[in-house]
């Protein structure tokens, strides 16, 4: 079975996810965007091996800590799409502008798109490219647990920012209805930032998409 714990970290409170399979204790971190110490401490704790990096996008709190924690622990970098690969060749300027420590360059082993499927020990995630806060961002969804792991596509209550370069307000709202509502009321999803909620809670009460 799969399992997941989230743990905020960076001064923006980013919610990056240890995702496991129970039978191997094989683990994926998605989005290491800081705080490596924090999140090698509960990967230890729970018994995992971390055996790659997914990444929704290339935003510096979501994907500031990618590098170094590729090289320190030889980890393959699973993601974004490719449309994001000028925000990860963006990553020191970005570091330098939010105050972040300062940030590798990394090359993603595997370019994500649309439809491609991501594998953990013996669990296997969809991916769904979902464009709008970034060009590349994607999501990666779980049905056998009814989870899926937004990024910063859809929060409780709100949606993902699309004020920043390529982003696109328009593109995010057919994300989040094409590509997110189909995966069903009952999917309890994990944003970026804050607490988790559930699609059908969104398609009902959220300003930004309720109703669709």
């Amino acid at each position: 079975m799969l399992h997941y714990l989230t743990i905020p970290v960076t001064a923006f409170q980013q919610n990056s996810s240890l995702v496991w399979c129970d039978q191997t204790m094989e683990a994926a971190v998605i989005d290491p965007g800081g705080d490596l110490d924090l999140l090698l401490a509960e990967a230890q704790r729970l018994g995992l091996h971390l055996k790659a990096i997914w990444l929704t996008h290339a935003h510096i709190d979501h994907a500031g800590g990618t590098g170094e924690l590729a090289q320190k622990l030889g980890l393959p970098i699973i993601g974004p799409h490719p449309g994001d690969q000028f925000w990860i060749d963006g990553l020191p300027q970005q570091s330098q502008m939010f105050g972040f420590p300062p940030a590798l360059h990394f090359t993603p082993t595997r370019w994500l798109h649309d439809g491609d499927t991501v594998t953990i020990g013996h669990e296997t995630l969809n991916v769904r490219h979902c464009p709008g806060h970034t060009p590349g961002h994607v999501v990666f969804h779980a049905p056998q647990i009814d989870r899926c792991f937004v990024g910063d596509v859809l929060f409780a209550g709100s949606i993902g920012r699309t004020d920043f370069p390529q982003g696109n307000h328009q593109q995010l709202i057919d994300s989040i209805t094409g590509r997110l509502w189909p995966m069903g009321d009952q999917t309890v999803f994990i944003p970026g930032h804050g607490p988790e909620s559930t699609f059908g809670r969104e398609r009902r009460s959220n300003p930004y998409v309720g109703g669709t």
